[in-house]
């Protein structure tokens, strides 16, 4: 079981020093992943339910400091050598698919093969309002806007057709380092979510789940629905973050197929404390770490 930290890009993890602190130690201390999330608005009363709380509000203040993840995440790469860098997630709808597929492999070259690209359809209307996006079909939308990097990705010379995103004939390089592909996972925890990972996602990120049972639930659902799709689970990468994690789920989510613990945690605000917190951190949750 390999853990990972969802630290960076918001509050004190926006700082740059904390960045750099971060992303060296944790690098050190054999964790297997640093994440970053997004939101390019956030408003100050939203009507728009936010899914991984119980009330329905997201609990980052809306006048907080929170960064691209593209560019929170190039920093954590050039401040480390080993450990890999996913987000978590890129609203991936309300982007142009091209620009994000140059970006992606952008960070993916230059990271050393390195990305993982975590992708979500978007929740809030006020959001996508603001960027001129249509907030209806964005599961849709994203889908094939997948479809349309994964193509840009894989051709020399690419060309796609499809109802939100076409072009003919061109090229975009830099290409992703392993096979010209960077792996995509899903986040969502709800049903049509987990049917997007069975149908075309390399894996899947669940987030704020609530405990172990919890993501039994959803990897029970995840096994129908790519039986139904004709895939194997175990062909996907599985990452999940629990709202109140215990040393003991470690192995209980080992048991369940689980790759990757990722532990949503705020760095301290001094990039001198950082070392000793990430090491803390490892201590508690990484085994047989050197």
């Amino acid at each position: 079981m390999q853990v990972g930290l969802h630290a960076l890009g918001i509050g004190a993890g926006a700082e740059r020093a904390v960045i750099d602190a971060v992303a060296s130690r944790a690098d050190e201390c054999g964790f297997a992943t640093l994440w970053a999330g997004e939101h390019v608005v956030m408003v100050d009363r939203s009507a728009s339910r936010y899914p991984y709380s119980d009330d329905g509000v997201i609990a980052v203040p809306a006048q907080a400091d929170w960064l691209d993840p593209m560019v929170t995440l190039a920093f954590a790469a050039a401040a480390s050598s080993r450990i890999t860098i996913a987000t978590g997630v890129l609203l991936l709808p309300e982007h142009n698919p091209v620009v994000v597929a140059k970006q992606a492999a952008s960070l993916d070259r230059l990271s050393g093969g390195r990305l993982t690209l975590g992708v979500g359809v978007g929740w809030s209307k006020e959001e996508f309002a603001a960027l001129g996006v249509p907030f209806e079909h964005r599961a849709a939308r994203t889908a094939e806007y997948v479809a349309a990097m994964r193509t840009v990705w894989r051709d020399d010379v690419a060309s796609f057709h499809g109802t939100f995103v076409g072009f003919d004939s061109i090229r975009v390089y830099p290409k992703p380092v392993r096979d010209r592909r960077i792996p995509i996972m899903l986040g969502g925890n709800s049903d049509p979510a987990l049917r997007r990972v069975a149908a075309w996602g390399d894996g899947w990120y669940g987030f704020n789940l609530d405990d172990v049972a919890a993501v039994r639930e959803c990897l029970a659902k995840l096994d129908r629905l790519c039986d139904e799709a004709g895939r194997d689970r175990a062909e996907l990468r599985l990452a999940v973050a629990l709202r109140d994690p215990r040393e003991n789920d470690v192995n209980a989510l080992a048991e369940l197929g689980v790759d990757e613990l990722v532990l949503v945690v705020i760095p301290p605000e001094r990039a001198d404390a950082v070392a000793d917190w990430v090491a803390a951190l490892a201590d508690r949750w990484i085994e047989n770490r050197s």
